[in-house]
């Protein structure tokens, strides 16, 4: 709606401000089949992330809960859950990513994770996800329907629902961008999700959780993987400009390894509530 000298924080349509911040957004979202294809890549390169412990020691856990990781991915959270707490159920779109976590729990002889292919926009009644301790989505809030989305997370929460959303740019590098000729647009950001939130009547905490900005990689193959999934069908030229500005980024060579220096570092907001019944009524 336009906003006039009347207009006040109420009449804001947050979830109408999502989706026309998605349509300008200038990186392209990934469906189950292109996320199948990715699935032990992205595994390889988030296991041993420095994320995964950052955001666990903020997790109220403990042996006797439950816990549903929607958006689960292979297993990036649900596999060190699953040694903390009762049960996980890890729900996600892509039968790769599933696959990839069945794996890497069997090898690592964990069988208290549940599996469901499922995504944000399908009944979770009918997926059978049932109500959880604590509801997790962690980098997996990519929904055309946002207040939707945390309703179906609230909904399935019994106690507690945590939400780690991007904090723009990332996890993109704006820099990238202009070195291969493409204007970037962030798409929402984490500040669209507590506003919808505050819409619904949830007032939630925020924590910053802020990685470094030094990555080091094996080679520079590895340190322009890194940059390359940012961007949909590179061109030759595009992908020579890209690998002269990740050469660029180089501040440390040991033999093969190089460290890239990241102009922004990663920084993702927690979203974070405990659940209070009359939310509900």
């Amino acid at each position: 709606m336009p906003i006039t000298a009347d207009t006040i924080l109420a009449d804001i349509d947050w979830n109408l401000l999502w989706r026309n911040a998605r349509q300008q957004k200038s990186w392209s979202s990934k469906g189950p089949a292109d996320w199948d294809k990715k699935a032990d890549s992205f595994a390889s390169r988030n296991s041993n992330s420095p994320y995964i412990s950052l955001l666990l020691k903020h997790l109220p856990l403990a042996p006797n809960l439950t816990v549903l990781d929607m958006g689960s991915g292979p297993g990036t959270l649900a596999i060190p859950l699953a040694g903390l707490v009762r049960s996980v159920t890890a729900v996600d779109y892509s039968a790769g990513m599933l696959e990839v976590l069945s794996r890497k729990a069997s090898k690592a002889d964990i069988h208290n994770i549940r599996t469901i292919r499922g995504a944000w926009e399908d009944d979770w009644q009918q997926l059978d996800i049932g109500i959880h301790d604590i509801a997790i989505a962690s980098r997996s809030l990519a929904v055309a329907d946002l207040s939707s989305a945390l309703a179906k997370l609230n909904n399935h929460a019994r106690e507690y629902v945590f939400i780690a959303d991007r904090i723009s740019p990332t996890p993109f590098d704006p820099l990238a961008f202009a070195a291969i000729g493409r204007q970037f647009q962030s798409g929402p950001d984490y500040i669209y999700t507590v506003n919808t939130l505050y819409a619904m009547g949830i007032h939630a905490c925020i924590d910053i959780l802020q990685l470094e900005r030094d990555y080091v990689f094996h080679d520079m193959d590895e340190a322009l993987q890194s940059y390359v999934w940012m961007f949909k069908d590179l061109s030759q030229d595009e992908l020579a400009a890209l690998r002269d500005y990740v050469s660029s980024r180089v501040i440390l060579a040991e033999g093969s390894q190089v460290t890239i220096r990241r102009e922004y570092p990663p920084r993702w907001a927690l979203i974070w509530w405990k659940k209070d019944q009359s939310l509900e009524k």
